[in-house]
């Protein structure tokens, strides 16, 4: 995993993949390091049962510089004991606080925008008893309903797509906690939170309002409070594009190593990012958040959206 992305407001955090079309890849040697380092878990860190190559070594080095980590998941199918107690086992000793994941964000936004609301879950049980435990009433009668919470659901049936197209088509409004398509698991993946969304937006014709998980503002702020640090302070190191690489026109100067162990140029940032930069995949939960990266934030514009307004900015 690289160490970081220079730009031109921050240190030099090493040199480009390769200097000329066809040489072979070389790691970039960093000569300075970010104050906070974010980790995703699920691919990242970890797959299924077992650290990923590098990873516990880079963890440790990291601190051992007296540098802060701290882990972010889409993942609402745990909660956040669940991963801190995971990674202590695999060798990653790790406070609870140092956590965050879709569900407390979801919870957050809830609390600041429907507080008290009644809800239908689209989603397991740790996300219902984390909601419950705040204070929300959970109903499957769709007349009662104030706000669909659509997740990662591996009980998905139609009950209960039915229930939430009767309660949307009543009034409720429409979230969800993260905008991944597919959860990695050792062999392959297990469709996630964006299949369940893609139904239920199919059957109303409703768009998904607000996605709390990466890369929305609203994980981004969490993990930037729990920091207490600058944006350009921190680095974010993932396995999706969509959701932990920096994609925007405006950050490509920042963007170093997109995937874990993968060196890439600027070229092939700037390929990347073309390919994705009109991918209607992305949906507009991307469209909301800020696409955070293997790189330095900075203090750059976030840009504009093709409907003028800025990329990063939600109305709720």
């Amino acid at each position: 995993m690289a160490e970081g992305a220079g730009g031109p407001a921050g240190p030099d955090h090493g040199g480009p993949a390769s200097s000329r079309r066809g040489a072979p890849a070389r790691r970039a040697t960093p000569t300075g390091f970010f104050q906070g380092y974010i980790f995703d878990l699920d691919g990242t860190v970890y797959l299924g049962d077992a650290l990923l190559p590098a990873a516990g070594e880079t963890l440790a080095a990291l601190r051992a510089r007296g540098l802060r980590t701290i882990f972010v998941s889409n993942n609402p199918t745990h909660p956040r004991e669940h991963y801190a107690a995971k990674l202590t086992r695999l060798g990653v000793p790790t406070p609870v606080e140092d956590v965050i994941t879709s569900t407390q964000v979801m919870v957050d936004f809830l609390d600041r925008r429907m507080p008290g609301a009644r809800l239908f879950v689209l989603g397991e049980e740790p996300l219902c008893t984390a909601l419950r435990a705040a204070g929300y009433t959970l109903t499957e009668q769709p007349g009662e309903v104030d706000a669909v919470i659509a997740s990662f659901d591996r009980t998905f049936v139609y009950r209960k797509l039915q229930i939430a197209f009767d309660a949307i088509r009543a009034g409720a409004r429409f979230f969800a906690t993260n905008p991944d398509p597919y959860c990695p698991v050792p062999g392959g993946g297990e469709p996630d939170c964006a299949a369940v969304i893609a139904a239920v937006e199919a059957c109303t014709g409703a768009r998904v309002e607000a996605v709390v998980g990466k890369p929305s503002r609203h994980m981004i702020e969490a993990t930037l409070g729990l920091l207490g640090l600058p944006a350009r302070e921190c680095l974010m190191t993932g396995d999706r594009l969509e959701t932990d690489v920096m994609i925007g026109q405006a950050y490509l100067a920042r963007v170093r190593e997109l995937l874990p162990s993968v060196a890439l140029d600027a070229a092939v940032a700037r390929r990347i990012a073309a390919l994705y930069a009109d991918r209607d995949a992305l949906g507009e939960a991307a469209a909301e958040g800020w696409l955070l990266a293997v790189a330095q934030l900075g203090d750059r514009p976030l840009g504009r959206r093709r409907d003028g307004r800025r990329r990063g900015s939600d109305s709720l």
